[in-house]
């Protein structure tokens, strides 16, 4: 279903929203979205949902497998503005998820179970938010790949991964508990070109709804314990989104395009599109679940 706004989506939430989870996919430009779709479609999302301008247009290889809604990506709070339209319509504990274009939703064991069994077990624990990795993926041949994406040659960094303590300014600026700031990946090797803003790795990007919940800019919630990268008793599960877009924009971006010939150095590694080679770099935790 082609929705012509998030007005006209909203009119049909209630259903739409029944029961997730539900991944939500801002379009930015036309790379890979279809195969954006189709991995989230196969990792057992409920419903899926797309969110892209009318520039952009609907693949027809994918048309069938979300609701696909117009909408301007682009503009100033587009996904923060989208996603909590989306919460506030949605019933209470509801699973939502959501990444851009050429952005792809990784956990532990995920070849072999779904999302929903995943959420089902993190809900046990008695969690709320799941902390992903945002790492960075790029062609291994610009020349091939202009604007740095291929399937076929993905390659990521295999270490160079660091986290710092969160400040809390309404504390003295003491770390806050057990919420850490993530880097590493291309925002880290060519940080001249990232703003300083944006050049964390860590998103909360899987949420079950509630009351009052909201999303900021920085990708944080308004309720703490969102933010947290795992409860005060063990370790919990996390996830990781293997996303080419900060290749895209580093590629195609004329501030840093001219100063940029590729992306692989000596910490580079061919990705396997699965989820062991994630756990075996420690860029995600499978917790109690085995």
């Amino acid at each position: 279903m082609i929705f012509a706004s998030l007005d006209d989506l909203l009119a049909s939430a209630k259903g739409l929203l029944a029961k997730g989870p539900v991944a939500l996919i801002f379009a930015e430009d036309p790379v890979e979205i279809a195969s954006t779709v189709t991995h989230h479609a196969a990792a057992g999302f409920h419903e899926v949902v797309v969110f892209l301008p009318e520039a952009i247009d609907v693949p027809t290889e994918a048309e069938a497998a979300a609701h696909w809604v117009r909408y301007d990506t682009h503009g100033a709070k587009a996904l923060e503005t989208a996603v909590n339209a989306l919460i506030a319509a949605a019933p209470p504990t509801t699973w939502f998820y959501y990444c851009y274009n050429a952005e792809y939703l990784f956990f532990p064991f995920c070849e072999t179970r779904s999302i929903g069994e995943m959420l089902t077990f993190h809900t046990e624990e008695r969690r709320d938010a799941m902390l992903t990795y945002v790492v960075d993926l790029y062609a291994a041949d610009l020349g091939c790949a202009p604007n740095a994406v291929s399937l076929d040659a993905a390659m990521l960094d295999r270490s160079g991964y660091y986290a710092l303590a969160r400040p809390d300014p309404a504390n003295h600026n003491h770390p806050k508990e057990r919420q850490l700031d993530f880097f590493g990946g291309l925002r880290w090797r060519f940080e001249e070109h990232v703003p300083k803003a944006r050049r964390k790795i860590d998103r909360i990007a899987l949420f079950r709804a509630q009351s009052g919940l909201k999303l900021g800019a920085d990708h944080g919630f308004n309720i703490e314990e969102y933010n947290t990268y795992a409860c005060p008793w063990h370790h919990n599960l996390t996830a990781t989104i293997a996303s080419f877009r900060t290749a895209k924009a580093l590629t195609t971006n004329p501030g840093s395009k001219f100063d940029i010939r590729g992306f692989t150095w000596h910490n580079s590694a061919k990705f396997d599109w699965h989820s062991q080679q994630l756990m075996d770099l420690g860029l995600m935790e499978p917790g109690q679940w085995f």
